[in-house]
């Protein structure tokens, strides 16, 4: 009997590990080899062509003390994050609430406030560009009916980001999936007693449905930060980092030495500098967490 139990698990173990080699093997080749191979040449100078010349941390020192457009776009990067995550998550909260009200209908606008997430990135800021035309763009011929002269939304220095950060409130549709599927495994019954003891809905909201939906934000919050590090499609389909450097992200800076100027071996240090910010600041976002976010059985 238990070399048969023995023989069952042995069984079972080969099926598990056939089934995630799939998995496994597109994880190895196209993840991990690639972050191995990316901090091997992080410490090289090296073109894209030639043998990788180990040159040490003269790469990463090039980035703090030589490379000007470093803080630049790292901070043009934190003023695309501290604007567009804080609106993601208030927004995608908000439209939740509303969705989840029981109306006639709502099923149909949870499917428009979604569409747009699941359109083609490229295609989607293309549309954005039409709609964004100082001249033409559809937002301008609406603003000239009521005699407003509309600016260049993507041509203006002050107006470029937060053109870019509010077209991305458009795509808010998953985060917004997330926190409706939360509300919904919220139990009716904690509702019920509050409106036993007269509650009111900012009350309901402070006390029952932010703790119960906390560990859903922080999820979002999460993915939203990380996202949002990475931004690189939006700034340059749109504006190329322009005008005058306004949306020169990060991710921009990044693209730009590694295929425009062939300084592979920066990119790579330059994505693992990415790589430590991302990585200290979910660190700080874990650690604050334990005052905000509550499970099942801290409610309880």
């Amino acid at each position: 009997m238990k070399k048969h139990k023995v023989t069952s698990l042995t069984n079972t173990s080969r099926l598990f590990y056939l089934f995630i080699a799939p998995w496994l093997i597109g994880f190895c080749v196209f993840t991990f080899f690639p972050m191995v191979f990316s901090l091997f040449t992080s410490f090289t100078s090296w073109n894209g062509l030639s043998v990788p010349e180990f040159i040490g941390f003269k790469n990463y020192v090039n980035i703090l003390t030589k490379d000007t457009m470093f803080i630049s776009s790292l901070l043009k990067t934190l003023y695309y994050v501290g604007v567009s995550v804080p609106l993601n998550i208030i927004f995608s909260i908000i439209l939740a609430l509303l969705l989840n009200k029981r109306l006639p209908g709502s099923n149909v606008f949870r499917s428009i406030f979604y569409l747009p997430t699941i359109c083609s990135g490229v295609a989607l800021y293309i549309a954005w560009l039409y709609l964004y035309n100082q001249n033409s763009g559809f937002i301008n011929v609406l603003l000239s009916f009521i005699g407003i002269e509309g600016p260049g939304w993507l041509t203006n220095i002050d107006l470029a980001m937060p053109s870019i950060i509010f077209m991305g409130m458009f795509t808010i549709g998953t985060s917004m999936t997330i926190v409706l599927a939360g509300l919904q495994n919220v139990p009716h019954s904690y509702y019920e007693a509050a409106d036993l003891d007269g509650a009111g809905a900012f009350y309901k909201f402070k006390n029952i449905t932010f703790p119960m939906i906390s560990p859903v934000i922080f999820f979002n919050l999460l993915m939203a930060l990380i996202k949002g590090l990475q931004v690189f499609t939006q700034p340059y389909v749109m504006t190329e980092g322009g005008p005058a450097n306004a949306t020169y992200v990060y991710g921009l800076h990044l693209y730009k030495s590694a295929f425009l100027y062939s300084k592979f071996g920066y990119a790579s240090a330059l994505a693992w500098v990415l790589f430590i910010i991302l990585i200290a600041l979910s660190i700080a976002i874990f650690a604050t967490s334990k005052f905000w976010v509550f499970y099942r059985e801290d409610v309880n």
